[in-house]
């Protein structure tokens, strides 16, 4: 019965409150541009070209289809995140309800989720970087331009730009909390501001015939778009992992959660379709840059350049919180004893996890660095709709659990919404390919031996202990 002992609820977050652990200093409005900062990068600057090959015209119906599911998952984690506002998110949460294995193994998954998505944006980043040193006639030698691999016919070593942009982000987020949140506010309001300047000047030049046939390739093609583009969705999830350093975690992350989800779908919904307006979808064939090509498409070249520097920006913000992310669950499981202490150690100067932070930004900036992109993409997907799975499992449990908890959120219609939520999520993780849910399986097989080997007898809850 031990795989199922919980957590003491309200000894967590008596713990969380003691004095001399991670600062508490972000506000409402810094954790919606956090999520903000999440989910607008990669998803909508990059997979956007692939989704269209994949549902046409009908990309802005597989972005509603994403968003609607996101949507139930949210209104759950905003529950949670605002009646047990400790950092480790959804492993948290199913610590004290699920029990122990069930939150080891969703832990583990999110290190999967959060680690690979630093390093899946980490080489889009790479590429725009690229790109924009291009337009000032830079060039990197070939060999430090891609993972082994990567490019078909030519012989590369290592995506240099990508470890390089992973160590930078992982000092700033060693060196605080607050610092890290005031870049990321700059930063978004800048690719904001870049993503509404597409939407302006694009849409004068969408041509309706670029939109029949609407579905080409059916409702499987739509679905099929909408279980890749959800990657673009990606990061409202991290807001939570915030919560042991948000002032007033009650109030604050249910508007962080789902204001940031809100802003994102309709950025999306209308940016693909005028991107699909404008660009054939099938001329998105290869292209790594579709929104700046849309722009070159209709002649609005310096528009163009504007879009890359906040593709390069908006992926700085996604690598951002994306490693702080997994960062505060590491934390949390180490501080549980399921992992090593030294990765609970809180720095005396910056309050932040120092080693942890560190050891993920190596970890994940090496394998950014080897590993191309398409590799990681469908895996970061998989782990994501897992967790997505479990916190709206895990909300209903809570429920009959502790009605008498008070819930300054709760989510709407339970259990029918987070019966939506699992629904759509194993939905769309019936469209992932048989090679993502073969590698997936071999991820969640060693965490299991993990578990086993160390994690369960050094718990914290263990008897021994």
């Amino acid at each position: 019965m031990s795989l199922f002992r919980t957590k003491n609820l309200d000894d967590m977050i008596a713990h969380s409150k003691k004095p001399g652990g991670l600062a508490k200093v972000l506000g409402p409005f810094d954790l919606v541009l956090m999520g903000i900062g999440a989910i607008v990068g990669t998803g909508i600057f990059v997979l956007t070209g692939t989704g269209a090959l994949t549902a046409g015209p009908a990309l802005s119906l597989s972005f509603v289809v994403a968003a609607v599911a996101c949507c139930f998952a949210a209104l759950c984690y905003a529950e949670f995140a605002s009646t047990v506002p400790v950092a480790g998110s959804i492993y948290t949460y199913s610590y004290a309800t699920l029990g122990e294995l069930a939150a080891w193994m969703i832990g583990w998954d999110l290190l999967l989720e959060y680690g690979l998505a630093a390093a899946a944006v980490s080489v889009g980043w790479s590429g725009y970087f690229q790109s924009l040193l291009s337009g000032f006639g830079i060039a990197l030698p070939v060999a430090l331009t891609a993972a082994p691999g990567a490019l078909p016919g030519v012989t590369t070593f290592i995506n240099l730009p990508a470890l390089v942009i992973m160590l930078l982000l992982t000092a700033m987020l060693g060196w605080g909390v607050r610092e890290s949140a005031r870049l990321n506010n700059i930063m978004v309001a800048i690719k904001v501001g870049v993503v509404l300047l597409f939407i302006i000047f694009g849409a004068r030049h969408v041509q309706p015939a670029n939109w029949q046939p609407y579905m080409p390739f059916g409702y499987h093609g739509m679905l099929s778009a909408a279980a890749l583009v959800f990657f673009a969705f990606i990061g409202f999830d991290a807001v939570t992992s915030a919560a042991e350093e948000v002032k007033k975690p009650s109030r604050d992350l249910p508007i962080g959660i789902i204001g940031s989800l809100a802003v994102c779908a309709v950025l999306y919904v209308v940016v693909s379709a005028i991107m699909t307006g404008i660009v054939p979808y099938q001329k998105f064939l290869g292209v790594d840059h579709p929104v700046s090509l849309a722009l070159q498409y209709a002649g609005e070249n310096w528009i163009a350049g504007f879009v890359d520097l906040g593709a390069i920006l908006g992926m700085t913000t996604v690598i951002l919180v994306m490693a702080f992310g997994q960062t505060r669950i590491i934390f949390a499981m180490s501080r549980d004893g399921l992992l090593p202490k030294r990765l609970s150690t809180v720095h005396p100067r910056f309050h932040t996890p120092f080693f942890a932070t560190w050891l993920v930004g190596i970890v994940f900036g090496l394998i950014a660095a080897v590993i191309p992109l398409n590799i990681l993409a469908e895996l970061i997907n998989i782990g994501t709709l897992a967790a997505f799975t479990m916190v709206s499992v895990a909300v209903v449990v809570l429920r009959k659990k502790r009605p008498d908890l008070p819930r300054a959120f709760r989510c709407p219609g339970v259990p029918y919404v987070p019966a939506l939520a699992v629904i759509l999520c194993v939905g769309l993780m019936t469209f992932l390919s048989w090679v993502t849910w073969v590698a997936f399986t071999i991820w969640l097989v060693i965490g299991l031996v993990i578990y086993f080997g160390y994690a369960r007898r050094r718990s914290l809850l263990h008897p021994q202990q």
